[in-house]
């Protein structure tokens, strides 16, 4: 298949697990409910397996909302007709700080570029003065999400059970795959490549 040939030659050293994701807000260990816990025990970091869900089989669009570190309201709806990237990251998480280079870098490529991708930040059990903090020693460009005792997480419905977890959204906001545990560059630009080649197809560019 071509396009199975196209992701596994863009994701060198990249785990790939082709897997249906379906909700798990019940879940004690997603990160939306440890979030409700108020307080950082059980968080788990994932080993970087990429999962993907097939055209026909990815849910409705995800919406999130919230607000940003420099107090701007956000939502998910805002970047409809663009590839979403959502990395949910905190200051305390020492893979999220390694894996944070990697995300601006990417980030910045797409928008040299002028590609129809936007990026967000989701921030994880932090003050929003501590987050900002990081953002600015890190030199990383895109916004992110305050945490707000974990209401933007709830939008998620339980598709980031990880801390740092990566979701690339589709053009109509549905989940089309995910990292779980911290993101490469090739991972991370192949999944965004493929994403943006299926809006092109989509509306025939």
């Amino acid at each position: 298949m071509v396009f199975a040939s196209k992701v596994l030659r863009a994701w060198a050293g990249g785990a790939v697990v082709a897997a249906l994701l379906t909700g798990c807000s019940s879940d004690p260990n997603s990160v939306a409910s440890q979030a409700r816990a108020g307080d950082r025990k059980g968080y788990v970091s994932g080993d970087g397996s990429v999962q993907l869900i097939a055209l026909s089989q990815r849910d409705q669009p995800l919406l999130i909302s919230g607000t940003t570190l420099d107090g701007k309201a956000w939502s998910s709806d805002t970047a409809r007709g663009k590839v979403l990237v959502l990395n949910v990251w905190g200051s305390w998480c020492a893979p999220c700080v390694k894996e944070a280079p990697v995300l601006q870098k990417v980030y910045a490529q797409t928008q040299r570029d002028k590609q129809p991708v936007a990026f967000m930040g989701m921030d994880m059990k932090e003050s929003p003065e501590s987050a900002a903090a990081f953002v600015r020693s890190r030199g990383i460009t895109y916004p992110s999400l305050a945490f707000d005792g974990g209401k933007p997480m709830l939008g998620l419905n339980g598709k980031a059970p990880t801390v740092p977890a990566t979701l690339v959204l589709d053009s109509r906001g549905r989940l089309a795959s995910r990292v779980l545990g911290p993101v490469n560059e090739s991972t991370l630009t192949g999944l965004i490549h493929d994403a943006l080649l299926e809006h092109a197809q989509s509306s025939g560019q």
